[in-house]
Order: C-alpha cells, then structure tokens, then sequence
C-alpha cells in the first residue's frame, strides 16, 4: 500500500494554481506553500509526491525548499521564534540574546523544542534595525528586547 501525503483536496488546490501559469513549474512555489500549510513540512515523501505531480525530479523539489527560508524539510514546532543577528542586532546584544534563549529552551538555532512547541533559529536581518535587538515570534516582532523580555515571551507561547 502507497502512502500519500497529499489528499483528494490539496491535489485539486495545487491543480487549479497549475492552470493558472502557461508552464506547471510555474505554480511550485504556491503548491509547496499549500502542501506545508496541510503537512507541516516537506519531507522527502512529500517531495517525491509534489515531484510527480510537477514531472519533475524529487531533488527539483528540494532544491526550491531548501534555498527558501519559509520552507521547512524538517518537522518543525508550533512557534516559529528568530533572533535578527544583523550587524545592528549583533552590536546591540542580539548574539548574546540568541545564545541566553537557546540555554534557555536546551535547544541550539535551528532546533526545536523537544515538546514540539517552539523552533528557534536567527535570521540575517528582519528590518527593525532601529529597535535592535529584536525577534520574531511567528508573524509578530518583538522589539528593544533584553533576555529576560525575550524569555517571558517565550515562556508565554502555547
């Protein structure tokens, strides 16, 4: 018996966003959207799917999920949190924020919380270079951070 990742529903979603574009490779970025938003992540099953359906190789696939940051080829957790370490950040304690949330959570950038509640992980800039250090916790920023702020944040997270 063949697993599928991707049901009756989503194939029609990522079909209607095929027809939209005079090549089908052009509607892979909206399809993997739409794939992760139902599977959580891309994992190399999903990738073998979403490759077929495009007639295109697995490792196509990967390529576009890996080079883009708003995919994920691991499981992640409910909250996406990411300390800006720009040049700004970084002269204003982001590194040292990073370094204290990561002792506090026992994780290091790029992992995820072991009950599953929160992925973190730094980003090259998130434009709020003036009310540095900052972070984002899924959509929302949080600014003039110090780590004890940050930690309340966190702790606060579902």
């Amino acid at each position: 018996m063949v697993t599928t990742h991707i049901g009756d529903a989503l194939r029609s979603e990522i079909d209607a966003e095929i027809a939209k574009y005079p090549q089908p490779r052009g509607a892979l970025l909206a399809a993997l959207h739409r794939v992760q938003r139902e599977t959580g992540y891309i994992s190399a099953d999903v990738a073998r799917e979403v490759a077929e359906i495009f007639e295109i190789q697995p490792v196509e696939v990967m390529e576009v999920v890996t080079f883009y940051n708003m995919f994920y080829a691991t499981p992640q957790g409910r909250h996406h949190v990411y300390v800006c370490t720009n040049l700004p950040c970084s002269l204003r304690g982001s590194r040292s924020l990073l370094r204290q949330l990561e002792a506090h959570l026992d994780v290091r950038a790029g992992e995820t919380t072991s009950d599953g509640r929160i992925t973190l992980g730094h980003e090259e800039c998130l434009g709020a270079c003036a009310y540095a250090p900052m972070l984002r916790v899924d959509e929302t920023y949080h600014e003039d951070l110090d780590a004890e702020r940050a930690k309340r944040i966190l702790d606060e997270l579902e």
